[in-house]
């Protein structure tokens, strides 16, 4: 979450005209995330997210993002619901942006990860894929292996300024992965950004699961890579193993791996470190005057793809 677009007194108490939840308490920014404008509103009635959602955000993807979130919700996981209007409608306008509320789920985001966090992510993820098998809409992902070679033209001259050899490595990565990049593996629709910063923890348990705005159509073993990736590495950026195992077997359990799955898992998780190593480089190196907003360093994810090259096998990850 981040704050790109202000939204003024006058316009907010215009937007709660439509709704029945009260007068405005409170509303204040978060800075957390990356590419839309959140705001945290207390009403007289409740609190809610209030969302508007920036230009990196296909306004033409909006219903499948809320769709998906309602669906979650009505199946009893702890996913955020659209807010409608007394007319029904879910999608707004605010201060020239797309827009909408949703519900505010209990929790914290955690930022000591410990096996016991890895094991409640590895379930909840095959819980979300096996309610989300019934969710019909599709949407490409717009930040698969196609949409790289477009950021890699737009970072690769400063790259090295972060590390030097950068460049070298994206573009060996790259082409290593179109090279290599599984196909015919079980899809379905998947959150693709299930960070620690967009799961909610009440009591060692998740009360919350946020940020659906890169959920799209894709291999599920992706998902659990992503999971991987940003569940399993220490504060140095290590690999940290029991975490790892007990994500994986605890997914596995609940929706079992194929062979398959587990064979291309290694390339995967390259394919995973590549894909936010690309977009926090470029975020890294443009950033949004104004923006209030927590940048991701990219060296993070240089050193997880590194160690991702040294894997052969998936059974490093569960040992």
């Amino acid at each position: 979450m981040a704050v790109y677009t202000e939204v003024d007194d006058g316009a907010l108490g215009s937007f709660l005209q439509k709704y029945d939840v009260g007068q405005a308490i409170s509303f204040k920014g978060i800075a957390e995330g990356i590419e839309n404008s959140n705001y945290l509103l207390d009403t007289t009635s409740d609190r809610f997210i209030l969302t508007l959602y920036e230009k990196r955000t296909n306004a033409a993807d909006l219903p499948y993002f809320l769709g998906l979130m309602s669906h979650l919700a009505t199946k009893g996981l702890p996913a955020p619901l659209p807010i409608s209007d007394t007319a029904g409608n879910a999608l707004q306008t605010l201060a020239g942006r797309p827009a909408c509320m949703i519900s505010f789920l209990q929790g914290v985001s955690t930022a000591c990860i410990g096996e016991s966090h890895c094991a409640e992510v590895g379930t909840a993820l095959a819980h979300m894929h096996t309610a989300l098998a019934d969710y019909s809409p599709n949407r490409t992902n717009s930040m698969g292996l196609g949409a790289w070679a477009e950021i890699i033209n737009m970072v690769k001259d400063e790259a090295d300024s972060i590390e030097p050899g950068l460049k070298n490595l994206i573009e060996a990565e790259y082409a290593f992965l179109q090279a290599h990049w599984p196909t015919g593996l079980p899809t379905g629709t998947v959150h693709a950004d299930l960070f620690p910063d967009n799961v909610l923890f009440t009591g060692g348990k998740i009360t919350g699961l946020i940020d659906f705005y890169f959920a799209c159509t894709d291999m599920l073993a992706l998902d659990l890579a992503i999971c991987i990736n940003a569940w399993c590495f220490d504060d140095a950026h290590a690999f940290d193993a029991p975490r790892a195992k007990r994500l994986v077997e605890m997914y596995d359990t609940y929706r079992p791996l194929t062979p398959a799955e587990l064979d291309a898992l290694p390339v995967i998780c390259r394919g995973a470190a590549l894909r936010f190593l690309l977009t926090r480089l470029y975020d890294w190196l443009n950033p949004v005057k104004d923006a209030v907003v927590s940048r991701k360093d990219p060296q993070d994810y240089i050193k997880r793809l590194k160690f991702h090259q040294q894997v052969k096998d998936a059974a490093e990850y569960v040992v």
